[in-house]
């Protein structure tokens, strides 16, 4: 699969980097802006089993 992205992406080595390293970025920023708070309300990361003080 990423062979295949590599081959598709135009330009010399150095241009297929930048492009893959700026969509790499893009998908991680849209995972920590929309994606990952949408999931959080699903989640709940402060239910714990543990009582206080122990």
């Amino acid at each position: 699969m990423y062979a295949a992205l590599w081959r598709v992406l135009p330009g010399p080595w150095w241009i297929r980097l930048i492009i893959v390293l700026v969509l790499l970025a893009a998908v991680l920023t849209a995972l920590v802006l929309w994606v990952f708070p949408w999931v959080d309300q699903f989640v709940a990361p402060t239910d714990s089993t543990v009582g206080p003080g122990q």
